[in-house]
């Protein structure tokens, strides 16, 4: 386990937030959004990144209530995992999400300008892919810059928890 690359997916409705992260280096970065609506495009997409990227598995963030209990979208998000383990023959682990978002938001509030907030997403031909500094970003560009960036946290965060196995 200790030169595996990871891909981290935040799971949405609308987009998914990826983050590329190096077992060795214990580091994870925030590396796309797919916008896609059809999930063949979604899936397309994730495929050119696992061959891009070559990982040696995957991590889907798994949303709860505060409190530990599931909702709808937890069982949306298992049921994501369940496709990629499923699509590409990878390990799949999930990964509690809480406050991720949130946290992502916060990151990209503190760090302006920062280069790992500059994301090109994978969207349909008609959505705009510009390299805007947060403040310039329309909401919906800005969703998917957290969108990505929580999947950095789902991944330090697993990086963080499984350190101790790669020492």
């Amino acid at each position: 386990m200790h030169d595996e690359t990871l891909l981290a997916f935040d799971f949405g409705l609308q987009r998914i937030g990826v983050a590329l992260g190096e077992i060795r280096l214990g580091r994870a970065r925030a590396l796309t959004c797919i916008a896609h609506e059809a999930n063949a495009a979604r899936f397309a997409a994730i495929g050119q990144l696992i061959a891009e990227w070559q990982p040696a598995r995957l991590l889907v963030g798994r949303p709860l209530n505060t409190d530990g209990s599931t909702h709808d979208m937890t069982a949306r998000c298992a049921r994501f995992a369940n496709q990629l383990r499923g699509r590409f023959a990878l390990p799949v682990e999930e990964v509690d999400e809480r406050f991720s978002s949130i946290e992502a938001d916060a990151a990209l509030r503190q760090t302006p300008g920062s280069p790992h907030i500059r994301v090109t997403c994978f969207t349909a031909p008609h959505q705009n892919q510009r390299g805007a500094s947060l403040r310039e970003l329309s909401w919906q560009e800005r969703k998917a810059q957290v969108d990505a960036e929580a999947a950095r946290v789902i991944l330090q965060s697993w990086l963080e928890t499984h350190a101790h196995q790669t020492a």
